[in-house]
């Protein structure tokens, strides 16, 4: 039975990502998924009316959907749909999220902490919150680009509120045919028309007569009314008119996107990870292999799916997997997922299994944030434009991040296990230096490949093969540290220890060239200051420097150092 026990975990999870394949059917109710996957025009994209809703509400609430007054889930697809036909009921949906107590106290509510506000909440308040907004902007404009990068936390929380509530304002107002103030393109072009010439309903209805603007309208008068069956036949006849009138692309790359979004590939490869990871602590406790295969079996399934994901996703954008910050996590993840596997399938001893889970439920961690923001498919800068350059220096550099954190992460749990449990053996401590040491010279070879090709990038398109841009400083860096690894080590100045404090360090240098210099606000690869990733970049830089101190402590103060005569004794 042990011999079937990580097969038979591992289809229970593959079973839970193939069940969130299957479109619910209709039925006697509304078709929100047809509805979800037809198609508009956002952001310079072609994107389903679900990827509108979900990326909305993210930006608005954190979340991808909302709950009734009841306690009942509503989809991100079924509450866009609400708001655009049914403003009245939309506008009792708790979904502007507010942190801060000054804002909470501004808005009228009694108790601080996390809360969410519907419109209707904010509609005695939303001439105050202009007032405010426009006069922190105000002041900005006076103050110059940096003023910005100051603002209060209040400051912070006030324009994220007003924001929101300008973006609901034009959701609801994205029907309606005598509103300029519409947030998507959702009515197609004419046969004869450019295929890009996709409009408003307001500015289409101005136009004239429209196939589009009628079943637009009798999908909003019959979801209005709680007529499931109008509603059905028309969303089917809208998608008939769009096959028959050249429009077959766009429908099927709305249904693609919509089908991506349902199955939600990085979620669930993330709660894949942690399950992993659980089984490789524990079978570093009771040593027991089918525990150790079952995580194993684990990783894979999160791997594929993880792998699912991302080359579903450069398919959509037709693009390689790194175009924006979001994609780098996700590829950073997937890397060093890769590296885990194969750590484990040749050491078989749990670290890569441990590893490459927790790198890669940190990472879509952080692309789950990073996505708050908006539309993480948008359009490309012109000098980014480039599918070859994406697929060369964007993704060797990248791939050079994923290595350093593999190194890194290894490093830290021959610390952790060394100074703070009995469990590091001789073995296990020369199977980790081993693991490190390899790792380190494969990030030596693409961080010094991804930032020649970076180089030769920025010759094409700005004229100048270096020019000591923050990022440009973070690549170098990071093949400068990784050459003083190296050499320290094959000159006998470090040893195990040292090798792994050193690695621990690259872990800094790495998610500063990686995230810090994108937050710094100046240069060529200045992504924009986030005040929450500064926090927890800062974080983990000090949790990292508290295992360097521990890695250099003397060996007397190391758990392990202190159990038997036969633990490593290694200088540092």
């Amino acid at each position: 039975m042990k011999k079937w026990i990580p097969w038979l975990v591992a289809a229970v999870f593959a079973g839970w990502f193939a069940a969130g394949t299957i479109t619910p059917k209709a039925g006697e109710g509304f078709d929100l998924a047809g509805f979800g996957r037809l198609p508009v025009l956002l952001n310079g994209r072609v994107q389903p009316f679900d990827s509108v809703a979900r990326n909305a509400l993210l930006s608005m609430s954190g979340r991808s959907t909302t709950r009734s007054a009841e306690g009942k889930t509503i989809s991100a697809t079924q509450w866009l749909l609400e708001t655009m036909t049914n403003p009245t009921l939309a506008d009792q949906r708790k979904i502007f999220r507010v942190q801060h107590p000054d804002l909470q106290g501004l808005l009228g509510a009694d108790k601080s902490g996390l809360l969410y506000y519907s419109w209707k909440d904010l509609s005695g308040c939303l001439d105050t919150l202009e007032e405010q907004a426009a006069k922190l902007q105000a002041a900005e404009s006076r103050e110059g680009e940096d003023a910005a990068k100051l603002r209060t936390p209040f400051q912070k929380d006030l324009l994220h509120l007003y924001d929101s509530a300008a973006l609901y304002n034009r959701l609801r107002q994205n029907f309606a045919l005598d509103s300029s103030y519409a947030y998507v393109m959702a009515v197609p072009p004419l046969p004869g028309a450019p295929r890009q010439a996709w409009s408003a309903v307001a500015a289409a209805a101005a136009r004239g007569p429209h196939p589009a603007l009628e079943f637009f309208r009798a999908m909003s008068i019959a979801y209005q009314q709680n007529d499931p069956a109008s509603f059905n036949r028309a969303v089917a006849g809208y998608r008939g008119w769009m096959q028959e009138n050249n429009l077959a692309a766009e429908l099927s790359k709305g249904g693609q996107e919509f089908f991506f979004n349902q199955i939600e590939p990085f979620y669930k490869s993330m709660v894949i990870y942690v399950a992993a990871v659980i089984l490789g602590c524990v079978f570093w406790i009771n040593l027991s292999e089918p525990v150790r295969r079952t995580g194993f079996a684990l990783l894979v399934v999160a791997f594929l799916i993880h792998t699912v994901g991302l080359g579903f996703r450069m398919y959509l954008e037709g693009r390689p997997p790194v175009t924006n910050l979001y994609s780098s996590a996700i590829f950073i993840g997937w890397g060093a997922a890769a590296l885990g596997l194969v750590l484990e399938r040749i050491f078989k001893g749990g670290i890569g299994l441990v590893a490459s889970g927790l790198i890669g439920f940190s990472t879509l961690i952080i692309a789950h944030h990073l996505a708050l923001s908006g539309d993480t498919m948008e359009m490309l800068r012109a000098v980014l434009d480039t599918n070859l350059w994406l697929a060369t220096h964007v993704v060797v550099i990248t791939l050079g991040y994923a290595s350093m954190f593999v190194a890194g992460l290894l490093a830290a749990i021959y610390i952790v296990r060394g100074f703070f449990t009995r469990g590091l053996s001789t073995e296990t401590a020369r199977g980790l230096a081993r693991m490190v040491y390899g790792i380190v010279c494969f990030a030596t070879l693409t961080s010094f490949a991804g930032t020649i090709l970076g180089g030769i990038w920025a010759d094409q398109s700005w004229g100048r093969f270096w020019g000591w841009d923050p990022k440009e400083n973070g690549a170098l860096l990071i093949v400068l540290w990784n050459a003083m690894i190296l050499h320290a080590r094959w000159g006998g100045v470090i040893k195990e220890r040292g090798l792994m404090a050193m690695a621990v360090f690259g872990n800094i240098v790495t998610s500063f060239s990686w995230f810090g210099v994108n937050m710094l606000g100046v240069g060529l690869h200045a992504y924009g200051f986030m005040d929450k990733a500064l926090f927890w970049l800062i974080a983990f830089d000090v949790s990292q420097a508290v295992l360097i101190a521990a890695a250099l402590a003397p060996t007397r103060f190391w758990a392990s150092f202190n159990r038997a005569p036969a633990s490593p004794q290694s200088a540092g």
